[in-house]
């Protein structure tokens, strides 16, 4: 059967199942051996430029065979050769027998292994800005819509004062705006290897231009601006510093750290109260056994991956530590997994979290049902000082809805009942001075403080509520949006 044999090997589910096109494309075999070959003409056109012997023909047929990679000549060159850069030297000179002899002409296999790399890091943080920048603009919409709406709150997950569904969304927006920042430091701080030779010192280079220090300068800034960068690291051995992954890699953890904890799994948390729901399609089954059941699929998918994404924090961190001297093999074989793992998992993590924040549903009626359980509770400080300006005297008030309090809890704990305080205050005569108040004093709204006027909702500057962070940390347009379900 054609294709079946896809299905006798292990397959990474980042690609198979999860991550975007672009992002699997990114890190593919044809970006990366294509990027090789771009790097090896960007190389012989400098040179040239610099008074090489190098013709045009020799470059325009590079330029003409860049694409056209024979993937089986090459792998059959690397079970010989066992050296992944010269079987590919190899296989392009094969299609290119006059530019042969300048191909990688004073190069290091780092020279076309560790610049592709930090163009693959810095095309993976352009794909995955857009889509943080479209989150925080959906979540920021969302926030805005339910700024008014009181909620109970919770800390140490008991139930707390109030605060209001926007307010609360604000707090994974001030969290996601954070990382809006560190993905766009990560991929302005990036660099590139650049023309440095075997062990950085560019002797190669220096013998080639028979001692001209300036030419080998300038080889390295005209190679380094044709990949498109700015700025060369000023020192490497042969690789660039393997800090420059633990700085990419950092930034995506922490994403993924503020998915985990302060998006997805409130999400959940706040789907077992019945109070916010994710998206649930009218065929979705959310059990194969359970038929009512509308499992919070997406969020926790969300928070699976971002632990993994966590994880891999800690590879970078220790392939930099162990670094020997101008360099080691031994970073290269953990680097193909963590490098676009990472990337590839945050990609999935923002595409379902994009999803998420575009269809979350709010029960406003079991949020005004759970207020209505605690806030009698909340509200005996606003009594106390209610039957005070009528007169009474705070130590006694105050022992009277200690006692009523304990009364009401017992019901509520021991009995499964409703919280029937704001009854028991009004059946006892001693509060009578302040029955008709109680409805203003229970309102709801008085106990949100300013939560209605976070600083995340307005801004008089920007038509959106979302611009605010979005064109401060990511220039790049996001006005196609991507779901994944």
């Amino acid at each position: 059967m054609e294709g079946a044999d896809e299905f006798m090997k292990y397959r990474s589910p980042l690609v198979s199942r999860y991550a975007s096109k672009e992002m699997a494309y990114n890190f593919s075999d044809r970006k990366k051996f294509t990027t090789w070959r771009k790097l090896w003409i960007y190389l012989a056109k400098a040179e040239k430029a610099l008074g090489l012997p190098i013709t045009d023909a020799q470059i325009l047929e590079m330029e003409s065979h860049e694409l056209d990679i024979d993937f089986a000549m090459a792998a059959e060159e690397e079970r010989k050769l066992r050296h992944d850069v010269m079987a590919h030297v190899h296989t392009f000179a094969h299609c290119c027998p006059t530019a042969a002899p300048i191909i990688h002409l004073g190069a290091t296999s780092c020279y076309v292994g560790d610049n592709t790399d930090l163009i693959m890091l810095r095309d993976g943080f352009d794909l995955l800005l857009p889509k943080l920048a479209r989150v925080i603009d959906r979540l920021a919409n969302f926030a805005e819509k339910y700024a008014d709406l009181p909620t109970l709150g919770f800390t140490h997950y008991q139930p707390a004062q109030l605060t209001t569904v926007g307010k609360r969304a604000c707090l994974w927006l001030q969290d996601l705006a954070m990382d809006m920042r560190n993905l766009q430091r990560a991929r302005d701080d990036l660099r590139f290897r650049g023309v440095k030779g075997t062990t950085g010192t560019q002797a190669s280079f220096l013998q080639l231009f028979q001692g001209d220090h300036d030419k080998v300068e300038e080889l390295d800034r005209m190679v380094t601006e044709m990949a498109g960068f700015k700025k060369a690291y000023l020192v490497t051995g042969q690789t660039y510093s393997r800090k420059v992954d633990v700085d990419c890699v950092a930034s995506l953890a922490s994403l993924g750290a503020t998915v985990h904890k302060v998006s997805c799994r409130n999400i959940r948390l706040l789907a077992n109260l019945k109070e916010i729901e994710e998206p649930f399609e009218k065929e979705q089954i959310g059990s194969s056994a359970m038929p009512y059941k509308r499992n919070p699929m997406r969020a926790e998918r969300c928070c699976s991956l971002a632990r993994h994404l966590v994880a891999l924090m800690a590879d970078p961190l220790q392939t930099a530590s162990v670094q020997w001297l101008e360099r080691t093999l031994d970073d290269s074989a953990n680097r193909r997994i963590s490098l676009p793992e990472s990337f590839l998992t945050a990609d999935i993590i923002l595409s379902t979290l994009q999803n998420i924040t575009e269809g979350l549903v709010v029960y406003p009626k079991v949020i005004e049902r759970h207020i209505r359980h605690e806030l009698p509770f909340m509200a005996t400080e606003n009594i106390i000082m209610a039957m005070v300006k009528a007169g009474g005297n705070r130590q006694d008030c105050h022992e009277k809805i200690r006692v009523l309090s304990q009364e009401a809890a017992a019901v509520v704990k021991q009995e499964g009942g409703d919280n029937d305080l704001l009854a028991r205050v009004q059946r006892d005569p001693y509060f009578a001075p302040i029955l008709g108040q109680l409805d203003a004093v229970l309102d709801p709204k008085t106990f949100i403080g300013r939560a209605p006027h976070c600083r995340c909702l307005k801004n008089t500057d920007s038509a959106s509520p979302a611009l605010w962070c979005i064109q401060s940390y990511c220039k790049i347009p996001f006005s196609h949006p991507v779901v994944v379900l």
